[in-house]
């Protein structure tokens, strides 16, 4: 498998929104597609930079990354901006093949070109398989927390 990752290409944009659509399947999956044309023509759903970067082998997409750059994020400096992995999901058949590295170095390489110095990321509590990558990647766990929601009637 020869892997290369580039910024999404319209091209990419169907495969990407179902890959989208398999990461975050309690979204709706035409609002997730709509992202996707959102981004492709100009309109992030961010104030702050971004980018989706996709893995290929010719031009089969594997998998995605989005980053950005947010003004906070726990456990890193809140004086600067750091660079954050929003999504990262690559298809279950070519996973632990790099396409998952190759896609999260591309991600912080990005976030360095943007003078970020720290890059951060996060997932479920209960999502163990996503918890392994990420220290397998590097990072390292700053903070586990629990949140609570309440409807205030009236």
């Amino acid at each position: 498998m020869a892997i290369v990752v580039r910024e999404l290409e319209r091209r990419d944009a169907p495969v990407v929104a179902r890959l989208r659509a398999a990461l975050w399947p309690d979204a709706p999956a035409d609002a997730l597609a709509r992202e996707v044309e959102d981004l492709l023509d100009g309109r992030p759903g961010s104030t702050l930079p971004c980018a989706t970067l996709v893995a290929v082998d010719g031009d089969e997409v594997l998998g995605f990354a989005e980053v950005g750059l947010r003004s906070h994020a726990d456990g890193c400096d809140p004086a600067r901006p750091v660079g954050f992995l929003e999504g990262w999901f690559v298809r279950p058949e070519v996973r632990r093949q790099g396409v998952g590295r190759a896609l999260v170095a591309a991600a912080e390489a990005w976030a360095r070109a943007q003078g970020a110095r720290e890059f951060a990321s996060d997932t479920w509590a209960d999502n163990e398989a996503s918890i392994r990558a990420h220290l397998a990647l590097g990072f390292e766990v700053v903070d586990r927390c629990v949140t609570f929601r309440k409807e205030l009637g009236g």
